[in-house]
């Protein structure tokens, strides 16, 4: 009960992040669960497990706001869950003294970019190709535990696209490519956690309706630089560990 709860908190704390920034469920999520031992495919796997539901919830409430664009889903989805699948299995594959300071190092610059997204927004470039993005966004948040808002929906906005579209479609298509990678997760080495997956559904569930108040309520940029800063910290720590 005492870990189901601990559980129930991290989602909670997850969702509120991920509901007023519009990011970083998944990088909050694993980089606590990191940081408190678990290893880095097994925290990835549940996280993404979790993530079905969220981003289910998530994509299907953006569709009927019309902030999908269909095109656009499939042109991230597809390569995104090509890219989870190859980062999964190559996390899974990995041993926990190889694969651990790497994620570690790979949280600590998600943070940093975080920081670097809240200090200054991303503006108005040449992006690279949909497909590729897709690619690298998918395989870097399957390897890593997290990821793909702050990569791609970023990089969208930074291009030029309308930021409710590119928001919307990133989270819908963000469901394929969690269900996909949940699912070569669970076929390379199971998913052990359910305790910390049905912890952090039900914290994210609770944490859901409030989120959206404190979207409202609260700057996202301060937000994002605190969560950016809590992530660079736990994952400093975890690295430390793990080189120690």
């Amino acid at each position: 009960m005492d870990e189901f709860l601990l559980f129930t908190a991290v989602g909670f704390l997850a969702q509120m992040v991920d509901g007023a920034c519009g990011m970083a469920y998944g990088l909050t999520a694993t980089t606590v669960l990191v940081s408190l031992g678990t290893h880095p495919a097994v925290a990835s796997a549940s996280v993404h497990a979790a993530e079905v539901f969220t981003t289910g919830a998530s994509g299907f409430a953006h569709w009927r706001l019309r902030n999908v664009d269909p095109r656009l889903v499939a042109r991230l989805a597809l390569p995104g869950m090509a890219g989870g699948i190859a980062g999964a299995l190559l996390a899974s594959s990995l041993p926990m003294q190889v694969i651990r300071p790497v994620v570690s190092a790979y949280l600590l610059g998600m943070g940093a970019l975080i920081l670097w997204r809240a200090w200054r927004p991303p503006e108005a470039q040449a992006g690279r190709p949909v497909t590729l993005l897709g690619l690298g966004g998918g395989f870097l948040d399957a390897a890593g535990g997290g990821g793909w808002g702050p990569i791609v929906t970023s990089t969208l906005i930074g291009r030029g696209d309308v930021p409710r579209i590119a928001i919307g479609s990133t989270n819908a298509a963000e469901f394929f490519v969690t269900l996909a990678i949940t699912a070569a997760f669970f076929t390379a080495i199971g998913l052990e956690l359910w305790q910390a997956i049905l912890g952090l559904v039900v914290g994210g569930v609770l944490a859901a309706p409030l989120a959206a108040l404190v979207a409202r309520q609260v700057p996202a940029r301060g937000l994002m630089l605190l969560v950016g800063l809590v992530i660079m910290l736990l994952s400093l720590r975890s690295l430390a560990g793990a080189l120690s």
